[in-house]
């Protein structure tokens, strides 16, 4: 995969060799994450000792560029890749542990309102970027999968729909170089916009959730504007998420009726096999709090195990992310990328702004 540092494991490895391949990368995705957090601290510290105003540069933005650094300057040493590939599964833990920070009802009425906004988001990102595909005259399948990535879920659908319709190892590699090169640009664009418009908490978040394709990124985008922020963001960005398998299948099945991609055998299967569980993991624990399940230092002590998963995805955001390999993969596809993504992040900007106007987010 074009900019990722995963490493293949071995398929005659034992489970015990396995486990033990990922201890290096996962220490160092502890190491560069909580180095961040001790770069936050250290300058609050010497700020509030010498009585200074700086600015606070919350630790999210600290661990992905320590990541960014080490990827791109010494690089990532292959006994490291397996382990820092893991990012993913501390951003799905991470995830469902945040749900013991939701009542349910939370859940469902922003769940219910970011729905609204993400069909719409989801019909028009498909649209524009299969006809914008279609005027750069990129090949079929490269348009689906970037229209796949940037209006659900990045890198996963990607990944979930090359296999669906038989698209070639070198569209996926395209579509998600250029998915990854503009997710890491939204971290830093999205904050400082939100801040240039005052949008709220709530209002920011909800539009991190729709915008930003990318999972991984679409928390960290979040986060970087503050905790209630990052919050949203994430049950948005779930909301997305949980639509993957129906447009994956629906892909499935228009090319398979083109003759160009096996047919769909069992659509109930299909669905289940693309769903995205952790968002079943998510609401569970939102409705294990809501019923009161969990004590005030239990749900504290699960609000803490999800910060502390998160700082291993922020480090494994910067850490996965290669300049160069993203720079190799040509122009066209990044063009087509770039343009939808700023015409997806001004229409969401407008649906989210509507919104809060209107329903008073």
């Amino acid at each position: 995969m074009a900019g990722s540092v995963a490493l293949p494991q071995a398929r005659t490895a034992s489970l015990p060799v396995r486990f033990f391949r990922l201890i290096p990368g996962i220490l160092l995705l502890l190491a560069v994450g909580y180095a961040g957090k001790f770069i936050e601290q250290a300058i609050a510290h010497y700020a509030k000792a010498h009585h200074l105003t700086l600015p606070n540069i919350e630790y999210v933005l600290w661990a992905i560029l320590l990541g960014l650094v080490i990827s791109n300057t010494i690089g990532i040493p292959e006994v490291f890749r397996a382990g820092v590939a893991t990012y993913e599964f501390w951003l799905k833990a991470g995830i469902v542990l945040l749900g013991a920070r939701f009542l349910l009802g939370d859940v469902l009425r922003l769940g219910g309102l970011s729905l609204v906004l993400v069909f719409i988001e989801l019909a028009l990102a498909l649209t524009f970027m299969t006809y914008l595909g279609r005027w750069f005259r990129l090949s079929p399948k490269l348009t689906t999968l970037l229209a796949v990535g940037s209006s659900i879920c990045g890198v996963s659908a990607i990944i979930a729909t090359q296999g669906a319709i038989d698209a070639d190892d070198e569209d996926a590699s395209y579509a998600i170089a250029a998915i990854l090169a503009l997710g890491a640009v939204s971290l830093f664009v999205f904050p400082l916009i939100g801040h240039a418009l005052h949008l709220s908490d709530h209002a920011y978040g909800l539009w991190a959730g729709l915008a930003v394709d990318n999972t991984a990124e679409a928390t960290a985008a979040g986060a970087l504007y503050s905790d209630a922020a990052g919050k949203v963001a994430v049950v948005a960005k779930t909301c997305r998420n949980a639509l993957i398998g129906f447009i994956v299948l629906g892909y499935a099945i228009y090319w398979a009726r083109k003759g160009q991609a096996d047919e769909v055998q069992h659509k109930g299967a299909f669905l289940w096999k693309k769903f995205p569980k952790f968002v079943l993991g998510f609401l569970l624990i939102s409705l294990l709090a809501t019923l009161g399940t969990f004590t005030k230092p239990q749900l504290t002590a699960l609000g803490n195990l999800s910060r502390w998963a998160f700082l291993l995805t922020f480090a494994g955001v910067g850490l996965r992310t290669n300049l160069r390999e993203l720079g190799k993969q040509g122009a066209r596809p990044f063009i087509v990328g770039a343009v939808g993504e700023v015409a997806i992040a001004l229409i969401t900007l407008g649906l989210v702004f509507g919104a809060d106007r209107w329903l008073h987010l």
